[in-house]
């Protein structure tokens, strides 16, 4: 995959595409282009991990990132990190978080990861998802106590809504993100995607998952209500419209064919003004 230089249009024009824009809009420009350019590497080597093909090319691939990131926190950054010099510097991002998301996406890469533990799956929601947060909540400009818990939390929480948003198109790389242990209590027995998936026990096996997300929501809650509103208004914002989601995946059900869930633009502007401007 060719990235082009991460010049500010370019960052926001990638931007645009996440379902967490409206969030990032609210922040503050010099903010705002930070929280572009770390959603730019995200994407750079999620695409990485999602090509499919052959597995070598793709594993130095993430390689070639990993020796990117050392060149950037050497002070030569190569042309596509360019754009995170300054924030990296202006905002202290550490270089271990930026190594966790390339980790996250090599798991991905080194094998179609099908049924993990529990274990397994907290690490991987960690590295694609709360390594993510960390970046985020220093631009945010929360403690780092402070924003390190709720980088745990509410990254588990939306990462794991995801999985249960995007069951039926991770089943078509051959994926199944749906913990182990769930699946065995409610007897079944398969990791395969598609045979998970159509079995009518699949609904008591991610009770337990809605009860982690829930729990995950909470904590962060928890957090982001000792803290500025002004320093938690795009996480809050974040934090909303993913409720929405799996308020809506609950109210849908999960026997097939289940039909993709989203949030309308309205909605999405009263989210805005509810929890970003007043």
């Amino acid at each position: 995959m060719t990235v082009p230089s991460s010049g500010s249009d370019d960052a926001a024009r990638r931007a645009s595409g996440s379902s967490f824009y409206a969030g990032m809009r609210m922040l503050p420009r010099d903010r705002r282009q930070a929280v572009y350019e770390i959603y730019s590497f995200c994407r750079a080597v999620d695409d990485v991990a999602d090509a499919g093909g052959p597995q070598p090319p793709r594993i130095a691939q993430l390689a070639q990132w990993r020796s990117d990131v050392d060149q950037l926190y050497a002070g030569t950054p190569p042309p596509r990190l360019k754009g995170l010099d300054e924030p990296r510097r202006r905002f202290a991002l550490e270089r271990a978080d930026f190594m966790a998301i390339i980790d996250g996406m090599e798991m991905d890469v080194v094998e179609d990861i099908r049924a993990p533990d529990w274990a397994k799956l907290d690490r991987y929601c960690d590295c694609v998802a709360s390594a993510v947060g960390r970046l985020c909540v220093n631009v945010f400009g929360l403690t780092r106590a402070d924003g390190v818990e709720l980088a745990h939390h509410l990254g588990r929480a939306l990462q794991l809504t995801n999985i249960l948003r995007d069951l039926d198109e991770d089943a078509s790389l051959g994926r199944l993100y749906l913990p182990r242990e769930p699946l065995r209590d409610a007897g079944i027995e398969s990791r395969e995607p598609d045979t998970v998936l159509a079995d009518a026990r699949l609904p008591a096996a991610i009770t337990p998952v809605l009860e982690r997300v829930r729990g995950h929501f909470h904590d962060a809650d928890r957090v982001m209500h000792r803290c500025p509103h002004r320093l938690v208004r795009t996480p809050r914002l974040m934090e909303k419209a993913y409720q929405i989601f799996l308020r809506k995946l609950i109210a849908r059900g999960w026997a097939p064919p289940r039909a993709k869930v989203s949030i309308g633009k309205l909605r999405l502007l009263w989210i805005v003004a509810r929890y970003g401007l007043l």
